[in-house]
């Protein structure tokens, strides 16, 4: 697979997330019910975490650096603990002030991704995981969007559409 598709496939997804992010609406950003007790703007926060934890290791990858450590505390390992902890540290942040992060780790990973060099190992496997391979490891380009889709989306759009039509 050729970088460039991955790129527009990024791209693509973003322009899709942020066309769901626009029907949710600022004013249902911070509604609790989405997904248990978080609201949209937790779902945000966490998907955003796990973003940056991953441009991180790419970035390392690409540059031939060590493994980073991950932006949450080195004592966590456990994913449960994880996202609590994202919760936790981001629960108190305004939703704009979430998105406009969000946005940020986006740009990040576009910007890592663009600068891979040409002849990057890109393995694509159905339906939509997108493998970047960088000295024999593999790193998952699509975090993000593959998450929501297989954790997140039927939640989000099942509440979208009982809100809608309250």
């Amino acid at each position: 697979m050729e970088k460039s598709e991955l790129q527009q496939w990024l791209q693509e997804e973003y322009r899709q997330w942020n066309a769901l992010l626009a029907e949710i609406g600022h004013e249902r950003m911070e509604q609790s019910g989405v997904n248990g007790e978080w609201s949209m703007k937790d779902i945000v926060a966490h998907l955003t975490g796990w973003q940056r934890h991953l441009n991180n290791r790419l970035t390392a990858a690409a540059r031939g650096e060590p493994k980073p450590a991950p932006p949450w505390p080195a004592d966590l390992k456990e994913e449960d603990d994880i996202n609590a902890w994202i919760y936790e540290s981001s629960h108190r942040q305004s939703s704009r002030e979430l998105l406009e992060e969000m946005d940020q780790v986006m740009q990040e990973l576009f910007t890592v991704v663009d600068q891979l060099p040409d002849d990057v190992r890109i393995e694509h496997i159905e339906p939509a995981f997108y493998l970047v391979w960088l000295d024999n490891k593999r790193y998952l380009a699509s975090e993000f969007f593959n998450h929501f889709h297989d954790d997140h989306e039927p939640d989000v759009r099942a509440w979208l559409s009982q809100v809608v039509e309250q």
